[in-house]
Formats: structure tokens, C-alpha cells, sequence
């Protein structure tokens, strides 16, 4: 472990070889987090940074070309993918094993729950230096059953111990998995997702794409950002939206993301007689459009289940909007109760419905929670600041100290 080799140096001259390593590279917080701290680091001339990641199958959209666009950034290990399947599991620990032992890394820092697990064994079976994991999300939780839940604990205990730090995105992240008996305090440092803030602060509605989605002037406009999929919280959404549309007559609900779900939240909306014609659904939208949608809400709710800390709610604060959370993970960390928008318990529909009413009835307590949202997320979301905090950490874990200069 680290903490036996204070004061160990890199052998040779810079620059460090650096593996991430993902489960695969679809549209979503996790995947964006780790190509944006990738690219970074692979900026700088101490680290020579290599993507390895399964492939990327499903309609959630693929960030694979953007990894692509670096020369020889990207490995894909096809034996590395998300549902548990033990010979394919096996033969991609076998594969990342001997990936390490010939490219010799010195860091290898994994992400998400499939290629967290297979490659912190890989690493330290294949005697990397120092293996680092980042926590997007919970493993673990009460959205899985008994049985799923063990399992998974279990997995992460394993790995935990080959682990020598972990990154979370919410310290609430880092609350999780000590209570559940996995590693220590003082090897779990929080860094926030990071990302390009210049689009969203600049942000601003433009009639043509609101237009082209079907958003009337004087709609009042509530936008819900994520994949179609179990646990994100489209469910409670379109059980509240009844009463969302007989408080706020003029209301719109605007929906990014696609998934396997999509059918059926298609139907749904144009079944509800309350709803026909209420729903947009915009699909699947590249990362860097995000801010030109967001551009169009009132408000963002966040509904999710189990999510780490979605990067959406910063970068809807960083174009001055409220947020109407679920209180779940590290939302609190970001959607401030009372202070940029409003924290709900999960599944507590009525509060959901009164929040977005209050919101639509009082266009002077939007204004004050999103100015104070863009402030705040201003000073801590950057994606300079992400990957100068990497950057130290690494320093700091290769006992570099403060003498290294970039």
C-alpha cells in the first residue's frame, strides 16, 4: 500500500504512465468526468495518459469519437463490459492484467462499478505502483436487493483493499462506503466533476431551438436531464405532473437523455389526458449542447435514486436556474436547501408538485436561487480546477512534494 513507500519516486524521467480505466463510454456524468480529466492530464507533460474502456453498445449515445480525436488515447478491451458474466469477467481481468504487466503504468485509476472492480485487481496483481479508484456512484444502496446488495459490497471490500486512494465526487460518496467498512478517512479526497463553464454561464434561451422543440412563449418551462432508465426518477415525475399542470397551468415538461425506457414514457405522456402534448422529448443530446437546452428551463428537477453527484445540477446552476432535488447521494452537496433550490424526499411527489408551483408563482425567488447557484458553482466546478486536483493528488500519493514544478 502507498503508505509503505513514503517517499518513492518515479523511476526514470517523466513522464509517468497513467491507465484510466471505464466500463464503457456512453453520454452520461461518469463518462464525461473521466474523458474530461483524461484529456487534461494527458495536456500536461508529467503524465502520459492512456483511456482503456469496453465497448460502448446502447441508446444512451457513445463519447468514444471524442476520445478518439487524441491519437492513441483510447484502448478498447472487449471482454470489459457491464453485466456480470463471469467468463467474459475473468478474461477481462486476465487481459487488463497483462495490458499492465506490459505497459508497465505507475498509476492506474479506475472508474465505475465493472472496470473499478476488475481493474484495481488487475493493477495490483499486475504490481502497479499505485491504484486509485473514483466513486461517480454508489455500488451499493437500498435501489438493489438483498442478494445484489451483498454482492456488491462484498466486491467492493475485495477491491477496496487492492485500492491505495479513492476519489469521490461527494463526500456523502465517501460516507457511504466507510460505513460500509471500506477503506479509511484519510485515504478518500473529494474532487467535484468539473466541467467547461463558459457555455453555461454565457447560456442563454434561443427562440429558434425553442421553437423547433415545440416550447410556446409564456410556457413556463421544467426540464429533467438524464437517461430513460430505472432509478433516474422519470416515474415520479410523470406521477406528479397531473398536479404540476393543474397548479401551473402554462407549464411544459422538456426531457434530455434516451434509454430503453423511452417508449414507454412516450405513451404515457400521450395517454394521460392531462398530458398529451405536455412531454418533449429531446433525446439524446451531445455534451457540448447541454447548455442551450438548459438555456430554455425555469427549473431542473433531479429525481435520481442513485446518482454520486450528477454533473447537471452544477451546470444548471452555472446558467442560473433552481433545482428541485431528490435528497439522495451528494444532491445536497450542490442543490442548496433554501439557498439555490429545493431538496425533496425520495418518492414525496406532493412536495415535488408544491416546489415547482412555488417556483413558477414567484419569478423574483428563481432569479435569487439561480444567481446564487452560478456564484457558488463558479468558484468550485471549473474543469481547470478538477484536473488541478488530480494533478496534486497524484503528486501527493507519488511523494513528489511541493518541490515539482510543472
Amino acid at each position: 500500500m502507498i503508505g509503505d513507500r513514503a517517499g518513492w519516486k518515479p523511476a526514470g524521467a517523466r513522464p509517468v504512465r497513467v491507465s484510466h480505466v471505464i466500463t464503457r463510454l456512453i453520454v452520461g456524468g461518469a463518462q464525461e468526468n473521466t474523458l474530461a480529466s483524461v484529456l487534461g492530464l494527458g495536456r500536461r507533460p508529467e503524465w502520459q495518459v492512456e483511456l482503456v474502456s469496453g465497448p460502448t453498445r446502447g441508446p444512451e449515445g457513445s463519447l468514444e469519437p471524442m476520445a478518439r480525436s487524441v491519437p492513441g488515447l483510447l484502448a478498447l478491451e472487449p471482454s470489459l463490459v457491464r453485466p456480470v458474466h463471469p467468463p467474459r469477467d475473468l478474461l477481462a481481468y486476465l487481459r487488463l492484467r497483462a495490458r499492465f504487466r506490459r505497459t508497465a503504468p505507475q498509476i492506474v485509476h479506475t472508474h465505475s462499478g465493472k472496470a473499478g472492480i476488475l481493474g484495481r485487481l488487475a493493477a495490483r496483481h499486475a504490481r502497479v505502483p499505485l491504484v486509485i479508484h473514483t466513486i461517480h456512484g454508489p455500488s451499493f444502496g437500498p435501489f438493489q436487493g438483498r442478494l445484489s446488495n451483498a454482492a456488491f459490497r462484498a466486491a467492493e471490500r475485495v477491491a477496496g483493499r487492492c485500492t491505495d486512494h479513492f476519489v469521490v465526487v461527494a463526500e456523502a460518496m465517501a460516507r457511504q462506503y466507510l460505513a460500509a467498512g471500506i477503506g479509511v478517512p484519510d485515504r478518500y479526497t473529494r474532487v467535484f466533476s468539473g466541467f467547461d463553464l463558459g457555455p453555461f454561464l454565457e447560456a442563454r434561451p434561443d427562440p429558434a431551438l425553442a421553437s423547433r422543440l415545440g416550447i410556446r412563449p409564456g410556457d413556463f418551462v421544467v426540464g429533467k436531464v438524464g437517461r430513460l432508465f430505472p432509478l433516474k426518477g422519470h416515474d415520479d415525475l410523470f406521477a406528479a405532473a397531473p398536479g404540476i399542470v393543474r397548479r401551473v397551468p402554462n407549464v411544459r415538461f422538456l426531457l434530455l437523455g434516451d434509454g430503453p425506457w423511452r417508449s414507454r414514457f412516450e405513451a404515457l405522456a400521450e395517454s394521460t389526458p392531462e398530458l398529451a402534448g405536455r412531454f418533449l422529448f429531446a433525446g439524446l443530446v451531445p455534451p457540448a449542447e447541454v447548455h442551450r437546452y438548459l438555456a430554455l428551463m425555469d427549473v431542473l428537477v433531479h429525481l435520481s435514486r442513485r446518482e454520486g453527484l450528477a454533473r447537471v445540477l452544477p451546470q444548471a446552476l452555472a446558467c442560473a436556474k433552481p433545482i428541485v432535488a431528490v435528497d439522495c447521494d451528494g444532491a445536497a452537496e450542490v442543490c442548496r436547501d433554501g439557498e439555490t433550490g429545493f431538496l425533496i424526499a425520495p418518492g414525496d411527489r406532493e412536495v415535488l408538485v408544491d416546489r415547482v408551483a412555488m417556483l413558477a408563482g414567484d419569478p423574483a425567488l428563481r432569479d435569487a436561487l439561480g444567481r446564487r447557484g452560478r456564484s457558488w458553482v463558479a468558484e468550485r466546478f471549473s474543469e481547470s480546477a478538477m484536473v488541478d486536483a488530480l494533478d496534486a493528488l497524484y503528486r501527493r500519493l507519488l511523494g513528489w512534494g511541493e518541490a515539482v514544478d510543472r
